[in-house]
């Protein structure tokens, strides 16, 4: 976050107090400052905490309740049971790569069509809308492999994780962890004797 970002105080009130502005605004005009890329920062008016994330959660939550929803119940899960989990962290800078790269394709697309009808006024984001409504299907299924590569590749690396976490562990006599080294079968194959015998 810049030194030049906008700051929004937010009061016990749950008022939202534009700097810039010196007036109240809503979370409306707070979602229309993302949609402006607009750099913006909302703290707490008394204690200064960041509040930024927790405004724009509340954007979503709003989006996802009024229209059509982006997340399904199901992805909401499976993203809810990440939380806590080791992969936590690489689940979130994974899903912040997948959207950098979904708006770079959103990007190509929009200068594929300029290089087609040019700087042309018509082209609002009404009429951008709509080439991409009767581009779906193929955009589905683009967007659809490419997910499903995504999807792979991290599925690879978190086996590849768990391959090299046993290998690690294997080799310290940690009783019950598979491959452990000194276990019953190890030493039943040494020659060893059975110690429940």
């Amino acid at each position: 976050m810049s030194a030049q970002a906008r700051i929004i105080k937010k009061y016990p009130n749950r008022r939202l107090y534009d700097t810039e502005t010196s007036s109240y605004i809503t979370l409306a005009d707070v979602k229309k400052l993302v949609l402006e890329n607009i750099e913006f920062k909302v703290e707490d008016a008394k204690t200064k905490d960041d509040l930024t994330r927790s405004i724009l959660l509340q954007i979503i939550l709003e989006e996802e309740s009024a229209g059509e929803p982006m997340f399904s119940s199901d992805s909401l899960s499976q993203i809810i049971r990440f939380y806590g989990n080791a992969m936590q962290g690489m689940m979130g800078s994974y899903l912040e790569k997948n959207i950098q790269t979904f708006m770079q394709i959103q990007q190509k697309l929009q200068d594929q069509s300029r290089q087609v009808y040019g700087q042309n006024p018509m082209l609002n984001s009404e009429t951008w809308n709509e080439f991409v409504k009767m581009q779906g299907p193929a955009m589905q299924g683009l967007m659809s492999r490419y997910l499903e590569q995504s999807a792979r590749t991290f599925l690879d690396m978190q086996n590849q994780l768990s391959a090299q976490t046993r290998n690690l562990w294997g080799n310290f006599p940690f009783a019950g962890f598979p491959g452990a080294a000194g276990t019953d079968a190890e030493t039943k194959k040494d020659g060893g004797e059975d110690p429940k015998s």
